[in-house]
Order: C-alpha cells, then sequence, then structure tokens
C-alpha cells in the first residue's frame, strides 16, 4: 500500500509522459499532482484516467487568482473532475469564492508564498517589508480564517503554521522537498522529506527528483523511506 504523504509532481509537458511515469510507480505511489505545465498537454484527461481507472489521489495545482464570481465557476467547473486537492492563491476574497465553489467536493489549499521565492523576489513584487516567514505565517492564518482546507507553504514554516489556533483539522502541504543531497533546482527554501514530515506537514511534493532520476520508482522508494524518519 502506498504512504499517500507523498505527492509525486507529473511536472511533464504531455498527459502520456505523466501516464507512463505513473505506470512505472505503480503500486508505491497513490498521489499525483498535476500543475499548469501540463494543462495544455491533457493534463486534466490524465487526472481523470489516474483517478478512475487506477485509484489514485489528485491534486489539481492550477493557483487559481482572479475576482470572486471567476474564481466560483473556476472551481466549481474543475471541481466537477473528482479531484482531491486544488490551489488557489491565499488572499482572503480568493479562498471564500474557491471554498463556495468548490461545495465540499474537493479540498482548497491556499498558497501562501511560494518555495521559489526569497525576500528580495518579494521586494520585486513590491509585497511588503518585514520577515518572509511571518508574513507566510500571517497569510496561512488569514487563509484558515476565510474557510481554506490547508495551505501550501515550504518546511520551513510548517511548524509555526501547525501552531496556528486555526490550523486544527487543516492540512499543510509542502512543496520545495528535497532528498538528501538532490540539487535544489529552482527552489529557494526547501527541506528533507524527514524534516519537513517531522516539522508538521501532511503531504510533501516532490517532482523532479523522482521523474528525473534514472530509476524513479527507486527514487520514490528511497523518499519513502526518509519520510518514515520524519
Amino acid at each position: 500500500m502506498s504512504d499517500d504523504r507523498l505527492i509525486v509532481a507529473l511536472d511533464l509537458g504531455h498527459a502520456l509522459a505523466g501516464l507512463d511515469l505513473a505506470r512505472r510507480l505503480g503500486d508505491a505511489v497513490g498521489f499525483y499532482k498535476i500543475g499548469l505545465g501540463m494543462l495544455t498537454g491533457g493534463g486534466l484527461a490524465l487526472a481523470r484516467e489516474l483517478k478512475d481507472d487506477f485509484g489514485k489521489r489528485i491534486f489539481l495545482d492550477m493557483k487559481l487568482f482572479d475576482i470572486p464570481a471567476t474564481v466560483h465557476e473556476a472551481v466549481r467547473g474543475l471541481a466537477a473532475f473528482d479531484i482531491d486537492f486544488l490551489t488557489v492563491h491565499g488572499d482572503p476574497h480568493v479562498v471564500r469564492a474557491a471554498v463556495e465553489g468548490a461545495a465540499g467536493r474537493t479540498k482548497i489549499l491556499a498558497v501562501t508564498v511560494l518555495t521559489s521565492l526569497d525576500r528580495a523576489d518579494l521586494d520585486a513584487a513590491l509585497i511588503r517589508p518585514g520577515d518572509l516567514a511571518a508574513i507566510t505565517v500571517e497569510r496561512a492564518a488569514r487563509a484558515f480564517d476565510a474557510g481554506a482546507d490547508g495551505v501550501i507553504a515550504s518546511p520551513h514554516e510548517a511548524a509555526a503554521i501547525r501552531a496556528l489556533p486555526g490550523a486544527a483539522g487543516r492540512l499543510i502541504v509542502t512543496p520545495g522537498v528535497r532528498p538528501a543531497g538532490a540539487a535544489a533546482g529552482d527552489q529557494k527554501r526547501i527541506a528533507t522529506p524527514a524534516a519537513a514530515i517531522a516539522a508538521g506537514a501532511d503531504h510533501i511534493v516532490v517532482g523532479r527528483p523522482v521523474w528525473q532520476a534514472p530509476d524513479p520508482l527507486a527514487a520514490a522508494q528511497a523518499i519513502l523511506g526518509e519520510m518514515a524518519t520524519g
């Protein structure tokens, strides 16, 4: 049986490549993330096939952001695909609209601050001054208040988010997870699988260290082994 705390990101260009990887990973992995990179390459069809034919859980990483009416309708339509998790930006008005659109059919995860960003990136985007971790935790708190089922945050902030009063019963999902010795790539706030789980993450998201590996199954199994030590 797979450990669904591990979510493998299918950040591949086409659904056929994603399906091939899922077949190679077999029963070792039961939860997959499909993001914007595959949306025009058959991503929604792949989500349905993995769900219906292979019994996998699906995290649709769309990071929706728009006016409330548009977010509401987009989420309402996407929820019809019977997905497990769907991401939206963590702004309270976006979260509230998404939760209403989902109507309990999928869990809404609010993005706090992307794991590929640091304080210099926030400055360039005219985001208010202050400690990046503190801003991330505050965005998480506001997303919980707006009704989010969980948040997306780096492992660096997971423990502080888990300690929030509003975090009880909510999910913390951490991208930016790299196995010991793996390259960081474009991620700036990273941790190992064991460290992320120990910090309070419910799920970790790992992509390139699995699908770029010479043996993706062995790579996934190694990550599962690291998680067990957390």
